[in-house]
């Protein structure tokens, strides 16, 4: 396993990560020896970052990862990166305050056991709280206060991004990055490597769909978001199949699918595409799989896609998904 440097954060961090949010909810029944059985696996393949979040089983992926680290006693080694705000009701930008945000914070200090969080993500708030001064004083206060160790911002828009970092206070940003969602590498790659932020990745497989597993036919258990938030009805549709609609999605794959090259799997192709970018520091696929966490660590040891297949990928993205994507995300 490889491993790259996570910002100002001053870590270095396994460049293949795990997000947990597969683990905690909405992407169908999942028991917990399922859950942690997908932690241990990722402690085993090298992975040292784990990404998770309040709202993931209303903190059962937190609950997850600090039994898995306890047991294992390897707390000090493993970067845990968790994310507050979404459980905010109603869900507004002035709500992204210090004393609204406290209490999530302690929250996620007992369920994940840590005294300090390594890292407080804000949780895809409204575009207007990147506008208010207000949101990253609550985030410097925590630092302050050593409640956590860095701080920063899981964005749904390439635009929330380069605000976001125009603030001191941000180590970090996490965004939506894969073949289908391609915009953040043409300005705010280069922006947060000039200004040292860390880059998290999200969403990488597109909900499935970039691991060529999916059949058009498929269907879906009531309580996964594949299912209910095919249009935006729960949150950012953005966050579903990367914002691309079903079938023209299946339709992308068929055409990548000659330019996977000789060995790779789709999947492995799609990570390997993600991590050539330098400006990324970590890629947080998430699954229930064990066995799917071991393969998702070994692109790490891929070599570098060929310039033939970089451009095979963004031809297909300008063919069939730029006009779906591009210009909201």
């Amino acid at each position: 396993m490889n491993h790259r440097r996570l910002g100002s954060t001053g870590r270095t961090v396994s460049e293949v990560g795990l997000g947990t949010w597969n683990i905690g909810g909405s992407w169908g029944e999942v028991s917990d020896e399922t859950g942690r059985a997908v932690v241990r696996s990722a402690l085993d393949a090298g992975i040292d970052f784990l990404d998770t979040a309040d709202v993931y089983g209303d903190g059962r992926s937190e609950r997850h990862i600090a039994h898995v680290l306890e047991e294992r006693d390897v707390s000090g080694d493993v970067f845990v990166a968790t994310k507050a705000g979404r459980r905010l009701d109603p869900h507004e930008a002035d709500r992204y305050a210090y004393d609204d945000l406290s209490p999530f914070v302690d929250r996620s200090h007992e369920y994940l056991s840590q005294e300090t969080l390594d890292l407080l993500q804000l949780h895809c708030p409204p575009t207007d709280a990147y506008y208010q001064p207000s949101t990253f004083e609550a985030l410097e206060r925590f630092v302050a206060e050593d409640r956590i160790a860095n701080a920063g911002v899981s964005v749904e828009r390439v635009e929330e991004a380069l605000k976001a970092i125009e603030y001191d206070v941000i180590d970090t940003v996490q965004i939506i990055f894969n073949p289908f969602r391609q915009r953040p590498k043409e300005l705010f790659f280069e922006r947060a490597r000039r200004e040292d932020v860390g880059v998290i990745v999200r969403v990488p497989y597109a909900s499935g769909l970039l691991t060529g597993a999916l059949e058009r036919g498929q269907t879906f258990p009531e309580d996964d978001h594949r299912n209910f938030n095919r249009e935006g009805e729960a949150f950012d549709v953005g966050e579903t199949f990367a914002g691309v609609p079903y079938e023209t999605g299946h339709d992308a794959v068929e055409a990548l699918e000659p330019h996977v090259p000789e060995r790779l799997t789709m999947a492995e192709l799609t990570l390997r595409w993600i991590l050539d970018h330098e400006a990324v520091s970590t890629v947080i696929p998430g699954t229930t799989s064990p066995e799917h966490v071991r393969a998702n660590a070994t692109a790490s040891e891929l070599d570098p896609l060929s310039n033939r297949v970089h451009g095979a990928v963004r031809d297909v993205y300008e063919e069939f998904v730029s006009e779906h994507v591009h210009h909201r995300w």
